[in-house]
């Protein structure tokens, strides 16, 4: 099933686990990616940990996990390819998807990404 797909028909949480530059982890739960026309995938962000650490450090690892019984989900490895400060395409999605209007005052960035990597879950995959 391609990953689009997967994400469109599946509720659940996700993570999102950056580094700095000398290698120290954060994690924080984010939604679910936004899927863009050319294959990369893209995070709204705040100008937050997650944020400063992907600025020194273009790897990241996403997992989801679905909502239910059992392990069932997906992690993504991920590589930054570029970003938008305040964009229009940030408020185009976020007119599309249900948010709670706080933080609204705050700078936004879409960052996007390469996905080097897809797993299951749990165990190695194919």
């Amino acid at each position: 099933m391609e990953l689009k797909a997967y994400f469109e028909g599946v509720k659940g949480t996700g993570v999102i686990a950056t580094a700095d530059s000398k290698g120290k982890v954060n994690m924080a739960i984010y939604s679910k990616p936004h899927f863009m026309d050319n294959g990369e995938i893209a995070f709204i962000m705040t100008d937050k940990l997650t944020h400063y650490n992907i600025e020194q450090n273009a790897s990241a690892a996403y997992l989801f996990k679905e909502e239910g019984e059992g392990h069932k989900g997906k992690r993504l490895y991920l590589t930054k390819l570029r970003e938008e400060k305040d964009s229009q395409l940030i408020n185009a999605i976020r007119s599309r998807k249900h948010h709670s209007g706080t933080d609204d005052d705050k700078s936004r960035f879409i960052v996007f990404f390469r996905v080097d990597k897809e797993l299951p879950l749990i165990g190695e995959g194919n």
